[in-house]
């Protein structure tokens, strides 16, 4: 079966054609995208023209199946089908997540027109916070906010999903990987034996850490919108709620403006003065820029605080696993994020963490009672896998 998934940005759409065997295994048929995207409508006739000019969807009949790695929607969440209820949720939380849930409700109806009879299926970044604590859900908010949808939703879900089966096969608990294969279709299902505890840091470009007990998440650094949490590339992560009043009155700043500057000018951009990219503020700080390291120690210091707050939640833990971007190719700042933690049980082998860039590895000393994986991120292989599973749910 070929399943497509449709990864749709504020600008920007990705895409990866997954072919499914028998018995589940994926093999990527191809993969591609387009930047600076202004007309959705036509990225998505171009991408279904490039796959049919390589052979692979020569017609509808050819494609199974159209995965959305979806992000926030109002009263919704999970892996269900992508059809109106999903298009309303999504303009319900326009406003939380304005930059991804225009693009993707026109995504989908495109997708609709263009491959009739086709199953379309979204999966929410949400999804795998469903069975979060209430109490790591809900912020002291009055009682109608919460009920007009104020409270963390948790993001980054695909990859936290992806390093809470990973990390249990590569600690031999088949019992727990099988457990997160299922947990959309059957929910958080008895599991016997040790519990098994694993701190999820997803660092890239927009980053999370993610507590996760026996394969089902108990907390995340991220809430409301993607804009909490780490500082991120021009994202302002955690900020105190007074700060949006303040400024407006004393800089003499509009709602609008106040929104732009924290999600264009703010996060590592912000601190920094120099980018938003981790790759140029490295390179700045190791030049003797000052606002370049404060970025770098900054970065630093809220990861280790979200690290540290599951470790206590969790009671400690066994596995820390480092995903994504950042936390795949660069062994200095994984040092930096493990540092002075051998206490905890956290100690990390110098040579095997600087020589693993961009490949799933064990950095964990020989010593260390915590092991710490390097997990390469494969979101777009979850939503295919889900959405093939909610289609033969559904059938």
């Amino acid at each position: 079966m070929n399943i497509l998934v449709a990864n749709l940005g504020s600008t920007s759409l990705k895409f990866r054609l997954f072919r499914f065997d028998g018995a589940g295994g994926a093999a990527l048929l191809a993969k591609g995208g387009y930047e600076r995207v202004t007309d959705y409508g036509k990225a998505i006739d171009d991408c279904l023209a490039e796959l049919k000019a390589a052979g692979h969807v020569r017609s509808p009949a050819d494609l199974h199946g159209v995965g959305f790695k979806t992000v926030l929607g109002k009263n919704l969440t999970g892996c269900v089908p992508a059809d109106e209820k999903t298009i309303a949720a999504l303009d319900g939380f326009k406003e939380i997540a304005p930059a991804h849930n225009p693009p993707y409700a026109t995504g989908i109806q495109r997708f609709r027109e263009k491959l009739p009879g086709v199953p379309l299926v979204a999966l929410f970044e949400t999804a795998f916070y469903q069975w979060v604590p209430e109490a790591a859900a809900r912020y002291a908010v009055p009682e109608a906010w919460h009920q007009a949808g104020v409270r963390r939703y948790g993001f980054h879900g695909a990859s936290h999903k992806f390093v809470a089966e990973r990390s249990a096969e590569l600690l031999g608990r088949k019992d727990i990987a099988d457990r997160v294969r299922q947990l959309y279709q059957a929910g958080p299902t008895p599991v016997s034996g040790r519990a098994l505890r694993v701190i999820s840091c997803h660092l890239g470009g927009s980053s999370s850490v993610t507590g996760i007990r026996d394969g089902v998440a108990i907390g995340t650094s991220m809430g409301l919108s993607p804009q909490s949490g780490l500082p991120q590339n021009n994202r302002v992560g955690d900020l105190d709620s007074a700060a949006v009043p303040f400024v407006m009155k004393t800089l003499g700043l509009s709602i609008a403006e106040v929104e732009r500057q924290m999600t264009k000018e703010g996060g590592l951009l912000g601190l920094s003065g120099v980018s938003n990219d981790l790759r140029d503020i490295r390179a700045a700080a190791t030049a003797g820029n000052a606002r370049a390291q404060l970025a770098l120690d900054v970065f630093v210091h809220s990861a280790r605080h979200w690290i540290g707050a599951f470790l206590l939640e969790l009671g400690g833990c066994d596995a820390l696993v480092f995903t994504a971007g950042i936390g795949e190719n660069n062994p200095d700042l994984r040092a930096a994020f493990c540092a002075q933690l051998e206490q905890l049980g956290i100690v990390i082998d110098p040579v095997k963490n600087d020589a693993l860039r961009g490949a799933e590895g064990e950095i964990s000393a020989a010593g260390s009672r915590v092991k710490v994986f390097v997990i390469p991120a494969n979101e777009e292989l979850v939503v295919a896998r889900e959405t093939l599973r909610c289609i033969a749910a559904h059938n």
